[in-house]
Order: structure tokens, then sequence, then C-alpha cells
């Protein structure tokens, strides 16, 4: 699946691998994200992402740190993400929906 833009010069394809890396990045960034999450089918278990497998969280779910205020944090992503992918890929971005997956608290 590509996003499509025309202009006078031709047609830009942007892949939807490139979206996602690009939301990925600007959602780790974010102040209080731990990091990003993938839920393994099999078993139910969620996993902490390693940046260069940031596009399979691309359905924002995420790991926020103990103690942060998750609706503000959820407020930046969103508009973060929003600002980021609007600047890089000229698209308009409608939503940004956020899961989050878990709450880290060091021992």
């Amino acid at each position: 699946m590509t996003a499509k833009l025309e202009n006078e010069y031709g047609v830009i394809s942007i892949d939807h691998e490139v979206i996602a890396r690009i939301a990925g990045y600007a959602a780790i960034e974010c102040y209080g994200i731990v990091g990003m999450a993938a839920k393994n089918v099999k078993d139910g278990l969620v996993q902490l992402l390693k940046l260069e497998s940031l596009t399979k969280g691309i359905k924002m779910q995420v790991i926020v740190e103990y103690g942060t205020n998750i609706s503000a944090i959820a407020d930046n992503i969103v508009s973060t993400v929003k600002y980021s992918v609007e600047e890089y890929t000229g698209l308009a971005v409608d939503d940004v929906n956020i899961f989050v997956d878990g709450v880290r608290v060091d021992g």
C-alpha cells in the first residue's frame, strides 16, 4: 500500500513503510515514552521493539514510564506524529490512534 502525491512534475509514491518509520521515530522521541510495543499473537505477550523495528508499532502501541500523565503523553504523541508525517511527506493526517500496552516500573 502506498500513498500517492501528484504535481506538475509527475507522481510521487510513498511506501507505507516510510510513513510508519516517520511516525515511529516521532513517537519514540516524545517525553514519557519508553518504547514501542508489539504483541505476539501466539502467546499474547508484549515486547519492547528495537529502533530498527519501529514500523511494527505503527498502530501506536506504546509503553509509558510509570508516574507520567498518560493523557498528556498521548496528546503529545498525536501532535508530534501528525506534524512529522505531514511535514516530511506532504500528506494530510486524519487520525493518530494510540494504544498504551504497558507501564514500565523500574524495580
